[in-house]
């Protein structure tokens, strides 16, 4: 009995660290994966998807995870990349629906927000976690869990891919 008591103990504990967590890197959880994703429905999937996977198993990951916002970015460039393979391919119709709409973001006419957006994920992941989120490249590609020479050619790369369409407009 007493170890009952002393297990529900330490997940109640686990619980509210997990609670505290979010509490506090939601809003930055929020702006990473806006960036990742181009609007703020398909990021606040992406952020609930994947903390609901990590807060399933917070109590064993904390044990070994000792940047545990480090770890929710990198699950969620991951479960990124692969909602991208897995949805790349284009649906053909021969009729839009009826009750077609438009939804209407304000960052759709934005020539930076535009060309971002062109940038293969990994490159977008590294462009957004290093000027956007100002991580450091350790720090990016701890978090992408990639080498440092792949952050810098990936950033450098879009870079220049970020040039070149924003000097054709």
């Amino acid at each position: 009995m007493p170890a009952q008591r002393e297990a529900r103990t330490t997940r109640a504990a686990a619980d509210s660290d997990f609670a505290e967590f979010v509490r506090t890197a939601l809003p930055g959880l929020l702006r990473y994966g806006h960036a990742l994703t181009g609007n703020p429905h398909d990021a606040a999937d992406l952020v609930q998807t994947v903390l609901e996977k990590v807060g399933s198993r917070w109590l064993g990951r904390r044990a070994f995870c000792d940047e545990p916002l480090a770890y929710v970015r990198k699950a969620m460039a991951n479960a990124h990349v692969s909602h991208w393979r897995r949805t790349r391919r284009e649906s053909l119709v021969a009729e839009l629906p009826d009750n077609a709409f438009e939804q209407f973001d304000r960052l759709d006419n934005e020539p930076l927000w535009q060309a971002l957006r062109g940038l293969p994920p990994r490159q977008r992941a590294v462009i957004v976690l290093r000027y956007y989120e100002g991580l450091s490249e350790a720090e990016i590609a701890e978090t992408l869990g990639i080498s440092k020479g792949t952050v810098k050619s990936q950033a450098s790369k879009a870079l220049v891919t970020l040039r070149s369409s924003l000097e054709g407009r």
